[in-house]
């Protein structure tokens, strides 16, 4: 059994870590709000256990505590958003609340940003589009973990894309996942627990399966969604290279192998030909195609409808994409935040550093 924390306990601690390393309030508030809500949906590899990783990229001057983030190029619909090497956590929502006011007047709005950092789970920016009735979309390229199909070399990240639909009696529709086998945040999650990883999931320096969740440091990569040609990695290639491009390409970002890394301890690549990280966030008014209780009934119907699919287990249930999430999130807020012993020391050492309370 792991420790747990309440959400308040938690929330205070990030706060007061970020407010250390000269946040604002506002902030430090919002960025702890992204990292605990990760961690209330049950992804805790994008939750506070990623916090000390920001500290460590701001000592080394890779993240502005106090940026101007602001818009460089605009048109009625569109935005580029320079994020001045801020938190992602910050940038991104900043960035997504100027695609839904455009939404709001023009009934779509898309914002590509530049020199941001880390993000958090794309769910959260998705999410902010779905309490407004429109079809959020938030995506992000990463630091370069993964060999596209046939390859031997890092040339992507994990490029998480989001979306998600509001419905109505029943929960938001949220599909949120990375374009690879699996999140490096799982790797790190296996590291910290001892535990082997599934085959699939990653190959070492010689491009066979392995299951070490250590192999990326010794010149091995994750796979892309599918694992291999056989089962369909060029689709998971084809869809984080669309990440990759509306994310950097598109936003003056860094891209492909040029991403920097989330790790301090490895330098981003010389002579790159973009600024930090790039996201593309999105939102889409419902009622530009149709009135929105039309389409919440419909969305209604269509999720109780895949919810009663007949399964080939009967003690299984069709899972709708976002409900795990959303019962973890019901069961934390009331049982706690359980975090892996490493965790907790390694938040305590911030703790110390920092004078603030520990866990």
């Amino acid at each position: 059994m792991y420790p747990t924390f309440t959400e308040t306990k938690l929330r205070t601690f990030t706060e007061d870590v970020f407010k250390a390393i000269g946040c604002s309030n506002e902030h430090s508030e919002l960025a702890a709000d992204v990292l605990l809500k990760s961690d209330l949906r049950g992804i805790d590899s994008h939750g506070v256990a990623r916090l000390s990783g920001y500290v460590r990229l701001w000592e080394k001057q890779r993240i502005n505590a106090k940026p101007d983030i602001k818009v460089v190029h605009e048109t009625a619909t569109t935005a580029t958003v320079d994020g001045d090497a801020g938190l992602g956590l910050v940038v991104a929502p900043f960035a997504m609340q100027i695609a839904i006011e455009k939404a709001e007047k023009y009934g779509s709005g898309w914002v590509s940003v530049r020199n941001s950092n880390h993000f958090g789970i794309s769910g959260y920016h998705a999410l902010m589009a779905v309490e407004k009735d429109m079809i959020g979309f938030a995506m992000t390229n990463a630091s370069p973990l993964v060999a596209p199909t046939f390859a031997n070399e890092r040339m992507l990240g994990t490029n998480p894309m989001c979306y998600a639909f509001p419905a109505g009696k029943y929960p938001p529709l949220i599909v949120d996942m990375a374009t690879s086998a699996a999140a490096n945040g799982k790797l790190e999650i296996a590291q910290r627990s001892g535990k082997a990883v599934p085959e699939g999931w990653i190959q070492d320096g010689q491009g066979n399966y392995t299951t070490d969740p250590h192999a990326l440091k010794t010149g091995g990569a994750l796979l892309p969604l599918g694992s291999d040609r056989d089962h369909g990695s060029h689709k998971g290639f084809g869809l984080s290279a669309t990440v990759d491009i509306l994310s950097g390409v598109l936003s003056g970002a860094n891209y492909g192998p040029w991403v920097p890394p989330f790790v301090a301890f490895m330098e981003p690549s010389p002579n790159p030909p973009g600024q930090g990280i790039g996201h593309f966030l999105g939102a889409m008014r419902v009622d530009g195609f149709r009135p929105v209780d039309e389409f919440k009934a419909n969305l209604d119907n269509w999720i109780k409808r895949f919810k009663s699919a007949q399964t080939v287990d009967s003690t299984q249930k069709v899972i709708i994409p976002g409900e795990p999430e959303l019962e973890a999130e019901a069961n934390r807020k009331v049982n706690g935040i359980p975090l892996v012993q490493a965790v907790v020391d390694d938040l305590n050492l911030l703790a110390e550093r920092f004078g603030v309370e520990r866990l």
